[in-house]
């Protein structure tokens, strides 16, 4: 019975290139105003911005609503300072956390590219793990092949 060729562990594991680190390699290509935009995007994208941002509009609209005459800075119902301030924050956010997105999204493929390295070489491992148990049961149907050969010429003689 022929057996088949298989690769040792060793020759298996020299085939493969070790698995990187996608999360240092990405941090180091990032230039710093990358970083800037992503540290923009992690904190603007968080409940402690969106409270900041709440309250403040919650008081300054209160304010400038229930004060004395005398006191009121931005006149209701237009509001049109606190519209302008608002809609400057708006203009200057609105790129930056584009471009943290598209940093992360690219983050992300680095990633996905890793992960289908290592489910690719894992695949190998399988397969090679599988064609080391059909060898192996291959063998032992020849071994009991033979037992049985030995066991029925020696039943014979007896």
């Amino acid at each position: 019975m022929k057996h088949q060729k298989l690769l040792s562990i060793e020759d298996l594991k020299k085939s493969y290139r070790s698995p990187r680190n996608v999360n240092i390699q990405h941090r180091e290509k990032l230039s710093a105003l990358d970083r800037v935009a992503l540290w923009i995007t992690k904190h603007v994208g968080s409940m402690g911005f969106f409270m900041i941002i709440f309250c403040w509009t919650l008081l300054w609209l209160t304010w400038n609503t229930i004060a004395p005459a005398e006191s009121k800075f931005d006149p209701f119902p237009a509001f049109v300072l606190w519209l302008f301030i608002s809609n400057m924050i708006q203009i200057f956010l609105m790129p930056l956390i584009m471009i943290g997105q598209n940093l992360d999204s690219k983050h992300s493929e680095l990633r996905a590219e890793e992960d289908f390295e290592i489910n690719k070489k894992s695949e190998k491992e399988i397969e090679t793990i599988l064609m080391h148990l059909e060898n192996q049961n291959e063998l032992i149907i020849e071994i009991l092949k033979r037992l049985d050969e030995n066991e029925s010429k020696t039943g014979k003689e007896n």
